[in-house]
């Protein structure tokens, strides 16, 4: 038996190659068709059998990935040789087989390898010496069927050696899955002939050329997977940091060095021992995640998805800590081992460069031509920032911090053997942590006016940034078990600092135009960069991580070396940075209550100034798509008015002076003489002018003329500056009018995302509702709208049966399973003069909001606006109501009674199927 499996215990549990041979010997001969049938079904329950044992040896064994995936490619041999014998003795028996007859069967790729999870292909390869000859052709024919009717998926190739000689040269990938080719069964003196004429004809002589290809190969892999190591739902093959960056390193290390077994590297001096330890380790973990994804799933599946984390947590015992739950500890330590193969690939390419580009540009990295004095000590080593000596770091720790700071100063690379030295003595970070010199370095380097999140990034990966500041070594690989983040936290705060630098650099004018500008009126810059370093740093503690963060602060700020003034700063900027997204995202804006309390906490123009900026690079590094125009122009309006409140105080512009404004210059754009004017004035309430922007006040007033008497009408156009589309239903006032048409949006396929309730005078609402498709793009295609303006028509007309149309409607996001949302419905009077504010958090699900509007209704409810945030999985719905009479609730038993019902909507317990 081959020393590759010597790891797989008790190897005739899983399959017992002499007893089915036996049994396949004994099949009766006949027509070879039936004989074939009755081998494969032999060996197909062989294989099942084999499989069964392996999924229980995975679960008494959760963590043996390596061993596990050895047992599923003894498992593919075993099953291949017996099929193989039995093909070639039983069904094309040959006794004097030429020499163009002679075949050998090989793996290739994964399997060649030695690794097999659960559901992965099978890649073979049959070579023949010369052109296959048509017995060779009966053979493959029919090993293909048998292992096609075991429900096998495999890759395969027949070639002759000519032939494979010839594709490997012009096909990177046929190339490398030959490197791994090991030999299964066959013709041994073809096989040797085989690796003889590709080491001598393909390999040799070529590593360079490879090496760049792989990599070029690598690099976009990484992009097509989201080009991060920390995404939340990672893929475990082919993402950044996962198997197929391993298998990368042992490729080239195979072919630019002859190594046959990853143990080789150390040998050849790619890796040190424990370098290679940790591989093994990383592979080991992920490989053993992979087999659980297969297993779960029952098919080949590499990515980890929200709704298997759990599971596969579960499956590998990992249990729930304070503050931290299973699947966030798993995924904790799936970060962890990520982010050491991107730790072990830099080392390796290191080593690379230096064998293969003593002369002339480096492998796979830009050329540097600066060549700056003054490096503190350091030294250059082909434009790379170096060390002296291996105990440069040792005879004094605060170079630790300095090399960093003098990377970013000069805009240079650090060689990866100092990043590897620097990864080994992080540690004696601890004894320079409270040096003055070494925090001005860290703060100088995270500050920066050049690229800080380049050298914060290379300093996360040293392992030398969660020492210095050990409370963010303690989200380094931190996730956050949710479908609103798209990466750890480590990771997302990085992110928001380079977004920071973009701003300051005027590099996203375009999509930040008031961040932009108010950049430069910011005077503690210092404490901006700091707040945004903090903002999320007591994630994961099991207390409300604002308060937290701003304790943090508090201790770190100083020791950093800032002032009292920039401390106070830091701590309340990270105490409050969800302040200014819940107030834009989830209250009124034209309630001028809501800007008077949100100016009151905020109390000063540069705080206001710092927290935009800061909401605006959190929401924007939380991931891609998160970002859009009705955000933007949310948190605008909340800034302009809060910052009109800070300067003028808010009797400065009295509400009659922005009335009489709005009607003003809706007029100019209108066109109309002062009659027209006075009687579309004399039918709105003040409430709504207030409410509505001077855009959509134009397309109201047409709207209501050209409907004239008719009594109903419906519009919707898209509203680029607010990524959304407008929707506005001018009809007769009735109870229940919101829940119809939301009910009508959403089976549209619409997301409503605001609405602006209006009553005239004369008895018409005048709703207004901005949608979103299920994406978060404006509901653009015309014959969507058109469906769209059709089914509100429906819906108001009593023409459509919504509940039960919409019970059968799927959510948009089924994986929210995987997230317990416990429902909540806060109730506040206090936040409005003339509304009752009612805030429901609940699961996002179907037809949510047209629920919780049907329960108001019930409960005899007038909407006044409504306001819809999501968050991933969960969906934040914030209601301004009063009762019938348009006061505000106050009754203790009412209000219980609202909360109930809405509860009721959110979790479905009472789903009502009947008719609309």
């Amino acid at each position: 038996m081959s020393s590759r499996f010597d790891s797989v215990p008790n190897r005739r549990t899983i399959i017992d190659r002499r007893a089915i041979a036996e049994t396949l010997s004994r099949i009766e001969q006949g027509e070879t068709s039936a004989m074939r049938q009755a081998a494969t079904a032999v060996l197909k329950d062989a294989l099942a059998a084999g499989r069964t044992e392996i999924e229980r040896r995975l679960i008494d064994h959760p963590s043996r990935g390596i061993v596990m995936g050895s047992a599923g490619a003894f498992l593919i041999d075993q099953i291949l040789r017996l099929l193989w014998d039995f093909t070639v003795e039983r069904l094309y028996p040959r006794n004097n087989r030429t020499a163009s007859e002679r075949m050998t069967l090989i793996a290739v790729g994964g399997y060649g390898r030695g690794e097999m999870a659960p559901h992965s292909d099978i890649d073979i390869g049959f070579l023949t010496p010369w052109k296959v000859a048509p017995w060779n052709e009966q053979v493959v024919e029919s090993m293909l069927y048998s292992l096609w009717d075991m429900q096998l998926k495999v890759g395969h190739s027949t070639r002759s050696l000519d032939d494979m000689v010839r594709q490997a040269k012009s096909d990177i990938t046929i190339r490398t899955a030959l490197l791994e080719a090991r030999y299964v069964w066959g013709d041994t003196d073809v096989y040797d002939e085989a690796a003889r004429r590709f080491k001598l004809e393909v390999q040799d002589g070529t590593a360079r050329t490879f090496i760049a290809e792989k990599l070029a190969e690598r690099d976009a892999r990484h992009k097509k997977m989201g080009d991060s190591r920390y995404v939340v739902e990672p893929n475990v093959k082919e993402g950044k940091g996962g198997l197929r960056d391993l298998h990368t390193l042992f490729w080239i290390g195979k072919y630019a060095y002859d190594v046959r077994e990853p143990a080789e590297l150390v040998e050849a001096g790619l890796l040190t021992s424990l370098e290679y330890r940790q591989f093994r380790r990383a592979e080991n973990f992920l490989m053993a995640v992979r087999c659980h994804l297969h297993v779960i799933a029952g098919r080949a599946e590499d990515r980890l998805t929200f709704d298997l984390q759990r599971e596969i947590a579960e499956r590998m015992n990992y249990a729930d800590r304070p503050g931290k739950s299973k699947v966030e500890r798993f995924m904790h330590f799936y970060f962890l081992q990520a982010k050491k193969v991107g730790d072990l690939t830099g080392l390796f390419l290191a080593h690379l460069d230096e064998k293969f580009a003593a002369r002339g540009r480096r492998v796979g990295l830009p050329a540097i031509r600066r060549s700056p004095k003054k490096l503190k000590g350091f030294v250059l080593d082909r434009g790379r920032l170096a060390l002296p000596s291996d105990t440069f770091f040792q005879e004094d720790p605060s170079r630790l911090i300095q090399i960093f700071q003098l990377a970013d100063l000069h805009g240079l690379e650090i060689h990866p053997l100092a990043m590897r030295a620097a990864n080994r003595d992080a540690k004696l970070v601890d004894e320079c942590r409270d040096d003055p010199a070494a925090n001005k370095l860290f703060l100088d380097v995270l500050t920066s006016p050049r690229d800080p999140a380049m050298v914060l990034r290379w300093m996360n990966e040293a392992g030398v940034f969660g020492r210095f500041v050990p409370d963010f070594g303690r989200v380094v690989a931190q996730m956050q078990f949710d479908m609103y983040h798209h990466f750890t936290v480590d990771e997302h705060t990085i992110r928001a600092i380079d977004l920071l630098s973009r701003i300051e650099k005027q590099e996203l004018a375009e999509d930040h135009p008031v961040a932009t500008e108010i950049f430069d009126n910011v005077v503690a810059r210092r404490a901006l960069y700091v707040a945004v370093l903090l903002h999320d740093i007591a994630k994961g503690r099991g207390g409300d991580h604002s308060v937290l963060g701003a304790e943090v602060a508090e201790r770190l700020c100083p020791r950093l070396g800032m002032t009292a003034a920039e401390t106070e700063t830091v701590a309340w900027l990270v105490r409050h940075h969800l302040l200014m997204s819940a107030t834009a995202f989830k209250r009124d804006l034209s309630d001028f209550k809501t800007i008077l309390d949100f100016a009151e906490t905020v109390q000063s123009p540069q705080r206001l100034m710092m927290l935009l900026i800061l909401t605006v690079v959190d929401i924007r590094a939380v991931g891609p798509g998160v970002w859009n125009g009705w955000k933007r122009q949310l948190l605008t309006t909340l800034y302009e008015s809060a910052e009109e409140v800070l300067r003028l105080g808010h009797k400065q512009k009295g509400r009659s002076e922005r009335i009489a404004a709005k009607q003003a210059a809706l007029a100019e754009l209108l066109g109309w003489d002062a009659d027209r004017m006075r009687a579309l004035v004399d039918r709105l309430p003040e409430s709504y002018w207030i409410a509505e922007t001077e855009d959509v006040l134009e397309r109201n007033a047409r709207q209501i003329e050209s409907a004239g008497q008719t009594g109903l009408s419906v519009e919707a156009q898209v509203y680029p500056d607010r990524a959304a589309t407008l929707v506005t239903v001018y009809a007769a006032d009735h109870p229940g009018l919101f829940y119809r048409i939301a009910g009508a949006i959403h089976l549209a396929g619409g997301n409503i995302i605001d609405a602006r309730i209006h009553t005239t005078r004369d008895g018409m609402a005048l709703d207004n509702f901005l949608v979103q498709d299920a994406f978060g793009q404006p509901y653009d295609d015309p014959n969507h709208i058109e469906r769209l303006k059709t089914g509100i028509a429906d819906a108001l007309a009593n023409r459509a049966k919504l509940t039960e149309r919409l019970h059968t409607k799927p959510l948009l996001h089924p994986r929210a399973d995987a997230f317990t949302i416990e429902s909540n419905v806060l109730i506040d009077n206090k936040a409005s003069n003339r509304f009752t504010v009612i805030e429901v958090n609940a699961r996002d699900r179907a037809a949510l909001l047209y629920r919780l509007a049907k329960a108001l209704f019930q409960a005899k409810v007038t909407i006044h606006s409504a306001h819809v945030a999501t968050y991933g999985e969960r969906a934040v719905d914030t209601f301004y109501v009063t009762d019938l009479i348009g006061d505000k609730i106050v009754s203790t038993t009412r209000l219980r009674t609202l909360e109930r019902r809405l509860l009721e909507a959110a979790t479905g317990d009472q789903e009502d199927a009947s008719a609309v």
